[in-house]
């Protein structure tokens, strides 16, 4: 089956063996579907074609009349005013028909394939806080064993970033923006009990991981990724390095287009630690693209 993750930054396309529960491809790139969102409210025409491309250079590579495909869609659509135009567009030139899914609908699928890679890692706890921090939104994951209590915050690297006019605005506005988060841990923590472990996943989180194992953006290796430990502190060393470096080097280290938005990721991602009271990390590749996997191969 072929499961696919528009995000408000990035498509991610996964070919996934049911039966062998392996992947057999998989693709990303930066789409920007959320750029120019908080101005006007709308998927401007150049994400739509940039979303359109991405998913023809993958037909090139994969038939698609071979496999199911099962392709959801987030934040930006669930905010864009054009929504259905825009989906209706993908759908005429891409045969390609997205599902616009709720945030507590992202965040069981991320979670689902955030536990099975955990499992695979052999990791000792049940009990942990789960982080997708996305292009326009960010989902809280508590698990508590079976049970799971999640919520998504319209907070993400792409609107933030184009938000306010540069890193110190942003750090500013944070606190305020990021209050419903924390009243949400903090409701949790009271109700629940405090997490075990901090767990993230997506761009942010596993860009970092990768600069810390010594890897270019070129260079990513996903299978590398899974269960660095990140700490709080070390989130200071690399945005600190990456403002150290010339644009062009950013954009090596990070991805073409992706510097400014992983720099205001850092900025969320380090008040997330302090709203989680953790000082330590473990980050996961795994996110939605491979929950949708996850979820329709267990459906069969």
């Amino acid at each position: 089956m072929i499961a696919i993750d528009l995000g408000s930054n990035t498509l991610r396309v996964l070919l996934y063996d049911c039966v062998e529960e392996e992947s057999t491809f998989s693709y990303e790139t930066l789409v920007k579907t959320a750029d120019g969102l908080v101005e006007c409210g709308r998927v401007s025409s150049e994400a739509v074609c940039r979303v359109i491309n991405a998913i023809q250079t993958v037909q090139m590579k994969v038939d698609f009349s071979e496999h199911s495909v099962v392709a959801v869609t987030t934040e930006a659509l669930r905010q864009a005013s054009n929504r259905a135009d825009v989906l209706k567009e993908i759908f005429e030139v891409t045969g390609v028909a997205f599902d616009v899914i709720s945030g507590e609908e992202e965040a069981r699928m991320t979670l689902l394939a955030v536990k099975r890679r955990l499992q695979r890692l052999v990791y000792p706890s049940a009990n942990f806080v789960l982080v997708d921090i996305g292009g326009g939104s960010t989902e809280l994951i508590f698990n508590y064993g079976k049970k799971s209590i999640s919520k998504s915050f319209p907070i993400g690297i792409v609107t933030i970033a184009q938000s306010y006019q540069d890193l110190n605005d942003i750090e500013d506005a944070l606190p305020h923006k990021m209050i419903e988060m924390q009243k949400f841990c903090t409701q949790m923590y009271a109700t629940r009990g405090i997490s075990q472990a901090f767990v993230a996943t997506a761009g942010t989180p596993t860009t970092i991981a990768s600069m810390k194992l010594g890897y270019e953006y070129a260079d990513y290796d996903a299978s590398q990724v899974n269960g660095t430990l990140l700490l709080a502190d070390e989130l200071d060393f690399y945005l600190d390095k990456l403002l150290c470096m010339s644009f062009e080097g950013r954009e090596k280290a990070v991805g073409i287009g992706r510097s400014d938005l992983i720099l205001a990721g850092i900025l969320i991602y380090k008040h997330i630690y302090k709203i989680l009271s953790f000082n330590e990390c473990i980050i996961i590749d795994d996110g939605l693209r491979e929950g949708v996997a996850l979820d329709f191969c267990d459906k069969l």
